[in-house]
């Protein structure tokens, strides 16, 4: 579950997060053009990279109405992710699940689980977090990392 900080909840945040986890097909991220103009064609008025750049970096912080539904649009989220705290905390476990699979060994693994039976995946289960407390012992601040969710 994300952190309850306040800093996660900016909307320069939640931007920052679907410009990290919403990728163009070919894996790459959007630009902050690509997205400006997508988001001007949507609504018709004004949208600069540079406008887009401040509201991704804090420098600004009250955007249109439309401005959001054009980006919760064009990232193919619902405008609530912008609006509402709960929803954005939902939408953001889902984003960070959507992250974890786009790394092919996480991808395969899943892929592989999903014939085994619920027995198979309780063994598998275990044995993942049986790895992650080893490793986590292993470094120097004990923490757990390396994955989304973790």
């Amino acid at each position: 579950m994300p952190e309850a900080d306040s800093d996660a909840s900016t909307l320069a945040a939640k931007l920052d997060r679907l410009f990290d986890v919403v990728r163009r097909p070919d894996r790459e991220p959007y630009t902050h053009e690509e997205v400006a103009r997508a988001c001007r064609e949507a609504t018709g008025e004004t949208f600069s990279a540079t406008y887009l750049w401040q509201l991704r970096t804090g420098r600004r912080d009250n955007p249109t109405k439309r401005h959001l539904e054009a980006l919760a649009r064009f990232f193919q989220v619902p405008p609530a992710y912008f609006f509402d705290d709960r929803q954005s905390v939902r939408i953001t476990e889902e984003l960070a699940l959507l992250g974890a699979l786009r790394d092919v060994g996480v991808r395969d693994v899943a892929l592989r689980a999903v014939a085994l039976s619920p027995e198979g995946l309780g063994t598998i289960s275990d044995m993942i977090e049986a790895i992650a407390r080893r490793e986590a012992a292993g470094r120097p601040d004990g923490a757990s990392g390396g994955r989304p969710g973790r």
